[in-house]
């Protein structure tokens, strides 16, 4: 029912080789560990809608995900999204380039974007 953005995101040596493979820091929103390592990226679904028809029941679920890198370094961060973008370009669109900056909270460089991704049900 959601977006296999983990299992898409892991299938990339490029995103492997950025934010690990034993275990991935890629983690949906609030379930990052204490002390995990640098960088990791979070996700969360900000929105969506299922794709409606006039005649019978929707058969695409539409969602927009926001993806957040953080690092310790503006390198790091900017490695890690090319890399995620590139592994889920093929499947979903990004619609956003959000602003980097200094996460005030984890005092880590951070930078976000938005993507739209259609799940078949």
């Amino acid at each position: 029912m959601y977006p296999p953005i983990f299992e898409t995101a892991t299938a990339s040596d490029a995103v492997l080789a950025t934010l690990g493979s034993r275990p991935t820091r890629l983690y949906t929103l609030g379930d990052v560990p204490q002390d995990v390592g640098q960088p990791y990226a979070v996700w969360q679904t900000i929105g969506g809608a299922p794709k409606n028809y006039l005649d019978g029941r929707p058969d695409i679920d539409l969602f927009t995900l926001r993806v957040r890198v953080y690092g310790a370094t503006v390198d790091s961060i900017r490695q890690v999204a090319q890399a995620l973008r590139d592994a889920v370009e093929p499947q979903a669109h990004i619609k956003r380039w959000g602003s980097e900056r200094k996460d005030t909270e984890t005092n880590h460089y951070c930078l976000s974007f938005d993507l739209d991704w259609q799940v078949e049900r």
